[in-house]
């Protein structure tokens, strides 16, 4: 009788790592109102009837307790050009990522980032669903955006600045 080798969580990571996604900036107002978001690249779309889209935040994350308790969110989905905007969202204090950035609300008046993302979706919090070391978020879409602009995409552990359309 054969057994399986003990889990390689290392190995795991690399080999989710082979999946393209698109990079995102979650956005919502704390408690006092204050402006707080961070990088998620788990973000993808559940239903269209009603408008659901999902990301997950991981459960040892400082701004956990923000977006459980949030009414609203913003998913921004990034573009190529902001591999900064990516970077400065995954590192550093939460509530202090907005310093510097522009009051940009959504129509429903979560804040959220520029006009140079390539997509934005304001959503009501509708439900959460704890997972594994992580927290499943689903938003009911109350609003959204677009542009024209290329999606920042996140390849084998790095941004892929491949152009997205081939002239």
């Amino acid at each position: 009788m054969s057994l399986l080798p003990a889990f390689d969580a290392a190995f795991f990571r690399t080999a989710l790592g082979r999946f393209a996604t698109g990079v995102t900036v979650v956005s919502t107002a704390g408690l006092a109102g204050e402006r707080i978001g961070l990088t998620v690249s788990s973000f993808n779309s559940v239903s269209l009837d009603p408008p659901l889209v999902l990301w997950s935040l991981s459960r040892a994350s400082s701004s956990l307790e923000a977006f459980l308790r949030c009414e609203r969110y913003v998913v921004n989905v990034l573009s190529a050009e902001q591999i900064a905007l990516a970077r400065h969202f995954a590192t550093g204090i939460t509530r202090e990522r907005f310093n510097g950035l522009p009051d940009v609300r959504a129509p429903f008046g979560t804040p959220r980032l520029d006009d140079r993302n390539a997509a934005w979706f304001e959503c009501r919090n509708r439900s959460q669903y704890e997972e594994g070391d992580h927290v499943i978020m689903v938003g009911e879409v109350l609003a959204c955006g677009w542009s024209t602009e290329d999606p920042l995409v996140f390849h084998a552990g790095g941004f892929d600045l491949t152009p997205a359309r081939q002239t």
